[in-house]
């Protein structure tokens, strides 16, 4: 016995609609949620305090760059993984040469690199030599003698007489520190995943009204 089968063209038709919507709604879905996720971390990251210049090294990148497909992808990232990433584990932080961690407190100033100053580029620069200061309670210090100058940062003091010379605490020494947790990415992209169906549905619907 021998079957024919014809299919009606109305039928490959509707079908290849069909498949054109879904790859249509699955792209729009993923654009919108990896839009949202790169957003809520934005959000969340100057909501921590950590500033805009950080909080836009988040990114996103869609796929297929361009066309449709249902098996389209978002990709979000920072371009500062470590620092970021540093912030979303809190993790332990010890000095590479197994010695100490030099924090400066507010005479240190800035870096010109940007970030924090470290000992020696802060004694290239002020021209003043850092000294040591145990103290068996409470973080060592390096100190300098020196003058405040109007931004309360120590600098070498022209003064023949001493006059406003002080003993001005640069950095303090600690042999590790636990940088606190202020980041939950995770949670956020949590919900962008989970928010997928949902999108899709949506734009699927969309399409066909």
């Amino acid at each position: 016995m021998k079957l024919k089968l014809d299919i009606d063209p109305d039928i490959v038709a509707m079908m290849a609609t069909e498949v054109a919507a879904g790859e249509r709604a699955v792209t729009a879905a993923m654009r919108e949620a990896g839009t949202g996720l790169k957003t809520a971390w934005r959000l969340q990251i100057t909501g921590a305090g950590l500033g805009p210049r950080l909080a836009n090294s988040i990114r996103s990148q869609n796929f297929p760059r361009s066309g449709e497909s249902l098996d389209a992808a978002a990709l979000v990232w920072s371009k500062a993984p470590v620092i970021v990433g540093a912030h979303d584990t809190g993790p332990l932080i010890r000095s590479k040469n197994g010695f100490w961690l030099a924090i400066p407190l507010p005479a240190a100033g800035k870096s010109l690199r940007g970030g924090r100053i470290t000992p020696g580029e802060w004694e290239r620069r002020r021209g003043l030599r850092l000294r040591f200061v145990y103290r068996r309670t409470g973080p060592s210090l390096l100190v300098a003698e020196g003058r405040l100058n109007t931004k309360g940062q120590a600098v070498v003091s022209r003064s023949k007489t001493g006059r406003g010379k002080v003993t001005a605490p640069i950095f303090l020494l600690v042999p590790q520190v636990k940088l606190p947790k202020r980041l939950d990415l995770a949670r956020d992209a949590d919900r962008a995943l989970d928010g997928v169906p949902g999108l899709i549905v949506a734009n699927w619907v969309d399409a066909k009204l």
